[in-house]
Order: C-alpha cells, then sequence, then structure tokens
C-alpha cells in the first residue's frame, strides 16, 4: 500500500467523514481536522480502523482555553498512523458547562489525559469510568490552567506543626518580607570589569 501524500489524506478523510467535518487545514506540516463534539468517537474509530488510515497510535489529548469565545475550549487529540508514517490533529469545541463524549472506548490510553483535562480546565467527558482529579492537591479549587485563573491562587498549603495537619488558608502575600534590589549587578562597581574598557573606545 502506498503512502498516503497529506493532501491525499485530507481528501480522503474529507469524502469519508461528510457532514461530521467541519473544517480542514494544515498547520505545522500536520493535517488539523475540526468536528463536531457529538461525532468525536465515530471520527476517531474511524481514523484508527479504516485500512488507509489507520491512526493506531493515541499521542496525547489536550484542553486549550479561548475565554473570549462563546464555546470556550477546544479539546485537541494528536494521533499517529506507523503505518503511513503520518500524524494528524483532531479538534473540538465545547463550553464551560458541555460535556464531550470520552474516548477511552477508543483509545483505553485517553484514560488519564481526560482526567487531566478535567482537572486543570473543567472540561467535562461523558462516559469516562473515573472522572476526577488527577494532578491537584485534594481539596483544590479551581482550574489552574484556564487563563482567568488567578496567577497566586485561592488558597496556598502548609503544615502546622501545632494541629499536626496540612491546612488550606487564604493566599497571604506578604509584601513586607519582599526585598526588590533593581541595582544590576554590572553597575556600581568600584573597579572595572574585565571587557568594560573596549565599551569607550
Amino acid at each position: 500500500m502506498r503512502e498516503f501524500a497529506t493532501t491525499d489524506l485530507a481528501d480522503y478523510v474529507a469524502e469519508t467523514l461528510g457532514e461530521h467535518l467541519i473544517d480542514r487545514r494544515f498547520a505545522f506540516g500536520e493535517l488539523t481536522l475540526t468536528v463536531a463534539p457529538e461525532a468525536i468517537v465515530r471520527v476517531l474509530s474511524f481514523l484508527r480502523d479504516d485500512p488507509q488510515t489507520q491512526f493506531v497510535n493515541f499521542v496525547d489529548l489536550c484542553g486549550v482555553d479561548f475565554p473570549a469565545r462563546v464555546k470556550r475550549f477546544e479539546v485537541v487529540y494528536h494521533l499517529l498512523s506507523p503505518r503511513q508514517n503520518q500524524r494528524i490533529r483532531v479538534k473540538i469545541s465545547t463550553g464551560e458547562d458541555e460535556p464531550v463524549p470520552s474516548i477511552c472506548d477508543v483509545f483505553p490510553a485517553a484514560d488519564w489525559y481526560e482526567r487531566e483535562a478535567y482537572d486543570f480546565y473543567g472540561i467535562l467527558f461523558t462516559g469516562h469510568p473515573d472522572l476526577r482529579r488527577i494532578l491537584t492537591d485534594y481539596g483544590f479549587e479551581g482550574y489552574p490552567l484556564r487563563k482567568d485563573f488567578p496567577l497566586t491562587g485561592f488558597v496556598e498549603v502548609r503544615y502546622d506543626d501545632e494541629k499536626k495537619q496540612v491546612v488550606y488558608e487564604p493566599v497571604d502575600l506578604r509584601q513586607e518580607f519582599r526585598s526588590f534590589d533593581f541595582l544590576s549587578p554590572w553597575e556600581g562597581t568600584e573597579y572595572v570589569l574585565p571587557g568594560d574598557e573596549k565599551a569607550k573606545q
């Protein structure tokens, strides 16, 4: 079987997927497909099982936040076809309270990636076998990779020696303990640094 040129692959996928395909374009040397969220399981199953695509390797799933959009999140899937020696990117858009179908039945390796997207962005996946936080601390509030998440967070964690346990407290930035030295280490010295004599010529 001949290797598909990327444009041949794009034409074949567009013809086969039909109404499920919202957009297709080439970005960073790879074909990028935008599909409807409700069709993601069918699309990824087709890309995995079709003998002319064979994208059998699930590489990655990640979230992207665009707060200005009505559907603020994109879920991006990256697949690899060792047989065709090609990569493909599939994207769907979803809102803050709009769950998307889990692809764990298509690619079991997506389990932890979907949990990570939920943990960091709050993206919900229906049909996921165990959708709970995976990387943030117990009792963590908010979603740290959202663009509107405060840089300092909401609470800080420390071990309280008197209570003999971990305690959560509101973030308190103690400015009085900060000292800023705006003097450059290369300025204000009494001696000439090696090489400075050349700058004055």
